[in-house]
């Protein structure tokens, strides 16, 4: 649409003060984030069915200090009292992801059962009555136990399981619903469930089954997205796309064009992967070419990626509405000569070193390290890549240890990536909408068990009533989002 001449001006005026303020954009929300089987609890009740994190959880050995999400923050009995933590808080949104199996006791349609989706619907009403949007995620990693035993990411059936799982949700939420995200982090169920065995189902596929599972995560993807498209967008007018989780990449050397090139075949196998096939049409062609190069060279007849057909590719190819974007940290890469054949990996396939840079301040979990300007260099690398015409910021965060309320390192570090994305937005032009906190409440995570905290709330875990206590980056965030600006 071609603006005019007193609109642009009266934009320019706009952009103008907010730079000079410093201040968020008006169409800017804050929020903040938790996953079903990260928080809720309430594992076996009211015809919820078993997932692939009870099963893996429930073996010894698997999570550290053998815990696991049976109660976790037991957000399924209070989710009314975090709501009004939300509204104490002022966000505008909270990012939540509902449980296949409360939906589908064991994940196919005729085991529906009413007692989750009014689970869901309850919550959904009480953020409504606080003027707090949902962004809903259908699936955050809790697949079904019984799909898991038909071979879960692995069975080329999983679209169409996921399909009509999709299709219930937003039959039922979607008259309430205005964002949604169909599938977390496929990267990470992907390598580290299929991929090296540390998160369900606990496979170590890592040179075939992690393609496998991300071929057939895109399907799924697409399939739900196209479900909301034909069946359900002209009524509900809401946005659909999928969620990719991303770090940046910095060359160990900015001079070394082999430096460059591994930065480049970074981005692709872990965003391209799962990006490219949504935003422009099939796998990025370096990851098509080196994985048929090693596949060669290990002997295959065939290439260990699959291949998707013109069909698959017209079908998944513009399945988006904006880019959800997680992001954590950046990373320092560097060329390696080819890697001797060995066992077939996706890591081999590669063929770069990665790296941190030491002056990066580490939290309590030991992988992550904070570098700020990563978000925004990382947004503009996107934006030009992929054109998406919108991002919001689906998770951010930072690990503290249990028990340390006066958490001035999360501070600092969500200063400074919040600084980072108003740049991006202010000064590079980048329409980012939106900024999720990861996460609102301590939580089960994942194979780290609860040894590890991102909350902005803690949660007591000794305690049967799961006491909620406000940490000093909550009392902080508050000031932020009233704020709407960076503060001390």
């Amino acid at each position: 649409m071609k603006m005019s001449a007193p609109i642009v001006i009266c934009l320019i005026f706009i952009l103008n003060g907010a730079i000079a303020q410093r201040e968020f954009p008006g169409n800017f929300k804050f929020g903040t984030a938790g996953a079903s089987y990260q928080i809720e609890g309430g594992y076996n009740e009211d015809g919820r069915g078993p997932s692939m994190w009870d099963t893996f959880s429930h073996i010894p050995g698997n999570i550290k200090n053998d815990s696991n999400g049976d109660i976790a923050s037991d957000s399924y009995h209070k989710y009314k009292e975090d709501v009004a933590i939300l509204k104490n808080l002022g966000v505008q949104f909270y990012r939540f992801s509902v449980s296949w199996s409360r939906i589908f006791t064991n994940g196919t349609p005729n085991t529906y059962n009413q007692a989750g989706v009014d689970y869901y619907l309850s919550l959904i009403n009480e953020l409504h009555a606080n003027d707090i949007e949902p962004i809903v995620t259908l699936y955050h990693w809790d697949l079904p136990q019984h799909l898991e035993d038909l071979g879960g990411w692995l069975n080329p059936q999983i679209a169409d399981y996921f399909g009509d799982y999709a299709r219930v949700v937003y039959k039922n939420l979607g008259p309430f619903v205005k964002y949604w995200v169909t599938l977390n982090e496929p990267s990470t169920t992907c390598t580290l469930g299929y991929g090296k065995g540390t998160h369900a189902p606990g496979k170590t596929l890592i040179g075939d089954g992690v393609y496998t599972c991300a071929y057939n995560h895109l399907k799924a993807h697409a399939k739900a997205y196209r479900i909301y498209e034909e069946e359900f967008k002209a009524e509900q007018k809401g946005k659909v796309t999928i969620n990719i989780s991303l770090s940046h990449y910095y060359p160990k050397n900015s001079t070394n064009p082999l430096d460059l090139e591994a930065v480049e075949r970074s981005f692709e196998f872990n965003a391209g992967l799962y990006a490219n096939a949504v935003f422009k049409g099939n796998w990025p062609q370096l990851v098509i070419d080196r994985v048929a190069y090693r596949s060669r060279l290990e002997g295959y007849s065939f290439s260990r990626l699959p291949e998707f057909t013109q069909e698959e590719i017209a079908y998944i190819n513009g399945t988006y509405d904006f880019f959800a974007l997680n992001i954590y940290t950046s990373s320092i890469v560097e060329y390696t000569d080819e890697p001797a054949i060995n066992s077939p990996s996706i890591w081999l396939d590669q063929g770069i070193v990665t790296s941190g840079d030491p002056s990066w301040p580490t939290s309590a979990s030991s992988w992550l390290t904070s570098d700020p300007p990563g978000v925004r260099h990382l947004l503009n690398y996107l934006d030009k890549k992929y054109n998406p015409g919108e991002f919001i910021i689906t998770e951010n965060g930072w690990s503290t240890l249990p028990g340390e309320l006066d958490d001035q390192s999360r501070i600092e570090y969500l200063s400074g990536y919040l600084s980072n994305i108003l740049d991006a937005i202010l000064v590079d032009g980048i329409n980012v909408t939106g900024y999720t906190l990861w996460s609102l409440l301590d939580n089960f995570e994942w194979a780290e068990g609860y040894t590890q905290r991102f909350g902005i709330v803690q949660v007591d875990f000794e305690s049967p009533e799961r006491t909620r206590t406000y940490k000093a980056s909550a009392e902080w965030y508050k000031r932020v989002v009233a704020a709407r600006a960076i503060v001390d």
